[in-house]
């Protein structure tokens, strides 16, 4: 029975082994990707968003359809958030949402990849507020690409939804028709690009 269980062990090893061995770890092209926010504001219309300055990496192997071997870790640097105008820009800065002084860093870290029929599902924590959460992104691979200068190109696209009162970001006003000023409902958009590394 001990020799049975040593032997499943290894061969379970091996198994997550092939399983991430083909798997290129990419470097994420800031240049070419977006870090993308929604969020209804007086109930009638949306406003939207993006945080210029992020890094981060994603290991992928476009021959792994189920996406066993997917990794991916993100940091956002919260202050670059902009939304076209420079005051609402620095309430979102202020204690009132992101509190950027205490809180510099958003983390999203992945965990799994989940497939169910056609769709992928990219599941992570992400860290925002000091407020570690976790999330459910879908996930659309784009494939690769290679540019003219022989470097390997691969892109996904992620969209999803969190409340921000999961993570502390509880600053709103009531209107007198009783909705909300700024929705606790926000939807993420990435459009990831990443350049394999050598």
């Amino acid at each position: 029975m001990k020799t049975f269980a040593r032997c499943l062990f290894v061969a379970t090893l091996l198994a997550w082994a092939v399983s991430g061995a083909d798997a290129a770890r990419y470097e994420i092209d800031a240049v070419h990707s977006s870090v993308g926010f929604k969020v209804r504001h007086m109930v009638i219309s949306k406003t939207s968003g993006v945080f210029g300055k992020f890094s981060g990496w994603f290991d992928f192997d476009p021959k792994d359809a189920k996406g066993k071997s997917w990794k991916t870790e993100t940091e956002i640097e919260v202050a670059s958030v902009d939304t076209g105008n420079g005051k609402r820009d620095a309430h979102l800065r202020s204690a009132d949402f992101f509190d950027v002084e205490n809180h510099p860093k958003m983390i999203f870290r992945s965990t799994k990849i989940e497939r169910k029929g056609d769709d992928l599902y990219l599941i992570g924590d992400l860290t925002l507020r000091g407020t570690t959460k976790t999330v459910r992104l879908t996930l659309e691979s784009h494939g690769t690409v290679e540019d003219q200068q022989g470097n390997l190109h691969a892109g996904f696209t992620a969209t999803g939804k969190i409340n921000r009162q999961d993570f502390g970001v509880s600053f709103n006003k009531v209107l007198e028709t009783g909705g909300l000023v700024v929705d606790n409902t926000v939807e993420i958009t990435l459009e990831i690009e990443g350049i394999e590394k050598k």
